[in-house]
Parts: structure tokens; sequence; C-alpha cells
């Protein structure tokens, strides 16, 4: 089993260890239904769009400008840590920075500031100062960002599935 970074996968440190001694969850094979039927639901509109962009492919849009386009689009996430900040905001939600950094192990201070500010500028999170005394700093998902997470949401389903990390009752 993949040892997760981020705390945040069972909110906290003993639990997750405790979690990795005890095997997968565990849900209702009524659950387990509804989210595979929720997955192929997702599966066949990935697959309508597949087709409406391949109707477009010609000698300026070929398939190597959708690959390209496909990595620009997923660069964001595909970097170290940031997806972790990413979960973090979308599951726990608004956050200050050392809460931050302590949820994420390993992740240095600097390390934590680089990667928030990649996603400000990626329209991901917003850092949002609140008035005080004292003066808080928060950061928050913007809706592109929690939009991304409830898109991203499938395909997180159907990994815990398919690893075995997710299964019915006994």
């Amino acid at each position: 089993m993949i040892t997760p970074r981020c705390i945040l996968y069972t909110k906290w440190l003993l639990h997750n260890l405790l979690l990795m001694s005890s095997g997968p969850m565990r849900i209702s094979v009524s659950d387990l239904k509804k989210i595979r039927e929720e997955i192929s639901v997702v599966e066949g509109s990935g697959a309508l769009i597949r087709r409406m962009f391949g109707e477009y492919n010609d000698d300026d849009y070929d398939i190597g400008w959708e690959v390209d386009a496909a990595v620009d689009a997923f660069s964001i996430f595909s970097s170290k840590w940031a997806i972790e900040i990413l979960a973090t905001l979308y599951i726990a939600g608004d956050r200050r920075f050392n809460e931050m950094r302590k949820l994420l192990r390993g992740i240095s201070s600097r390390t934590l500031s680089d990667k928030l500010t990649t996603c400000v500028e990626n329209g991901l999170v917003d850092r949002v100062v609140e008035d005080g005394p004292p003066i808080r700093v928060v950061y928050r998902l913007t809706e592109h960002g929690r939009e991304a997470g409830r898109l991203l949401s499938p395909l997180v389903a159907y990994m815990k599935l398919h690893q075995g990390r997710v299964v019915g009752p006994k």
C-alpha cells in the first residue's frame, strides 16, 4: 500500500497509522454500487467530450496538440505538493498557513509558501487577508479550485476502488 504524505487522507496521524494496519475501508454494498454507477456516468461524459474534441482534429489541432493541451492542463496537479495542498483545502476547508504546514507532513515553510503562490497564480486558491488584530491570512479554494476538486473526486474514487483501498463488506 502507498503511504500518503498528507495526514488529511485520514484526518489525524494516529488514525492514519491505524488505518494502514487495519486494511481497506469497508462500505455497504449499496454505497459501493452507487459509487460505481456514478463513476460510470462520468466515464460516459468523458467519452462524449473526447469524441467532441476529436471532431475538431485537423492540421491546426491534431492529436499532438490535444496531448500537449492535456499535459498543460494537468501540470499544476503533477507538481510536487500541489495536489496535497489542493486536497487539504478541498477536504478540510479554509486553512491558515501554519495549519496547512502541520497537516502536510514533511513540507518546509518555504516550499509551502512557493506552492501556495503557484496555486494562487493558477487561479485555484485565494489568499485572503482578514482584518485583525491580529491580521490573519487564510487560504481557500477559488470556485475554479472547488470545481476541479469536484471533477477529480470521481477519479479519486475510482483509484481507491482499483487499488483496493475501498471495498464492500466482508
